[in-house]
């Protein structure tokens, strides 16, 4: 199974994956909003790391997730 498979029943199953998937969207989203701009503030590329962080924890923590589902689910 998938990844993208595993990542759309943990979505519909699991409260917290659900969450913290939704998080990183959100925080997926901002990015592209900083993208779209030609030049950005001192401010907005700070605001930018940190939310690169950010999401890059919440994808690690996603990722946990979905390899705990593939060890429990092992035919």
């Amino acid at each position: 199974m998938k990844d993208s498979e595993i990542k759309e029943i943990l979505v519909k199953s699991n409260e917290e994956f659900k969450k913290i998937y939704e998080e990183h969207q959100d925080f997926e989203n901002q990015l592209k909003g900083f993208q779209s701009k030609h030049f950005l503030t001192s401010e907005e590329e700070i605001e930018m790391k940190k939310i690169k962080k950010k999401k890059l924890v919440l994808k690690d923590k996603m990722q946990k997730y979905i390899e705990d589902y593939k060890r429990e689910h092992r035919n």
